[in-house]
């Protein structure tokens, strides 16, 4: 679902940049009133769970891959609009650091993943857990069909936005000059693979994940109604460390099992062969950023052998996730400055 640079036209991610730019704000301010310096931990080591989880490519059939979000599991914890900034945040570092998803593109790769996806998935995952015991079966099982139905939201809308760039942007020729693969292709292969298989993923990980943080809790870490910390916290903190570091085995098992270029996440010569030509408007934006790390490794990576692309690619998700969390973890201190002027007033 990382939407890359070329594959969306300005027709769609200019008025993508202007949905998110008031969405961004409006979390970030509702985030100001809730957020406190105690609970920045666990908002830092959530995003850096949403970035090394996505890393992990599952194989699906016809020769593509697919992967995790994480971003229902970070609603549930932490309320859906601290989701829209961690979430958020992972993908401007993929999209920066190591040219997962475009630049161009990163609204709506937000849009997708950081908004519809926790919002879907938490209004699912809140009416059917009910007043569930925060521990419990049907609070997991609650967080396992927010998982699902989360990422088939996203993904059926990263379709939409591909499926529509040859109905609205055409050359002289009247061949498509961004995305050549219209609704009836692209809604299709992206359902398939997110309602089969994907969504399946979704759901295991975001019950797991909630289940090894909560086991023994009496109540979720969640940042509106108690400090976030203890062994919620490490428990996070462990599953990040662990998930970063094997990192190279979503690599490693997609390659062994036959999983390919995720749908939409072509490059150019993929897509010219897909394709049977290079549409124009994807030649002019495709190379706009060239990330430090792309593909998660220098430029020599690709020629390297797959021990050290592994541990490239390990290396990129302990950087990432670092980089995320630090972040996140940079706003102690105006987040501590405003709480005194608060208290002092």
């Amino acid at each position: 679902m990382h939407i890359p640079d070329g594959y969306l036209g300005p027709q769609t991610y200019l008025p993508a940049w202007g949905v998110m730019a008031p969405v961004w704000s409006w979390a970030s301010a509702r985030l100001k009133r809730t957020l406190r310096a105690r609970h920045l931990p666990m908002t830092a080591l959530a995003a850096a769970f949403t970035f090394v989880v996505m890393m992990f490519n599952v194989p699906l059939p016809g020769g593509t891959s697919g992967h995790a979000v994480g971003s229902v599991l970070v609603a549930v914890l932490l309320g859906p609009w601290a989701a829209v900034v961690a979430v958020s945040l992972a993908l401007a570092v993929q999209a920066l650091v190591f040219g997962d998803g475009g630049v161009t593109a990163l609204a709506a790769n937000c849009l997708t993943m950081a908004v519809l996806m926790p919002f879907s998935g938490w209004w699912t995952y809140r009416l059917l857990a009910g007043a569930s015991a925060a521990a419990s079966r049907r609070r997991r099982a609650a967080a396992a069909v927010g998982g699902y139905v989360g990422v088939n939201v996203a993904a059926l809308a990263a379709a939409v936005l591909l499926g529509i760039q040859p109905l609205i942007a055409r050359d002289a020729y009247g061949r498509p000059l961004y995305c050549p693969f219209g609704l009836s292709v692209a809604v299709p292969a992206m359902a398939a693979a997110h309602l089969l298989v994907v969504g399946f993923v979704e759901a295991a990980v975001t019950a797991l994940a909630l289940a090894w943080l909560t086991r023994t809790e009496t109540a979720l870490p969640d940042v509106r109604q108690q400090p976030s910390g203890g062994r919620p916290l490490r428990r996070l903190g462990i599953a990040v460390t662990v998930l970063a570091l094997a990192s190279p085995l979503g690599m490693v098992l997609a390659a062994r099992f036959g999983g390919g270029t995720a749908w939409g996440e072509w490059s150019a010569a993929e897509l010219s062969r897909l394709a049977g030509y290079l549409p124009a408007g994807f030649q002019r934006l495709a190379s706009i950023w060239r990330a430090p790390l792309p593909g998660y490794g220098p430029g020599s990576a690709e020629a390297a052998s797959s021990a050290g692309r592994a541990v490239w690619y390990a290396v990129s998700a302990v950087a990432g996730a670092t980089l995320v969390g630090g972040t996140v973890l940079a706003l102690r201190r105006i987040v501590t400055r405003r709480e005194r002027r608060g208290r002092s007033a």
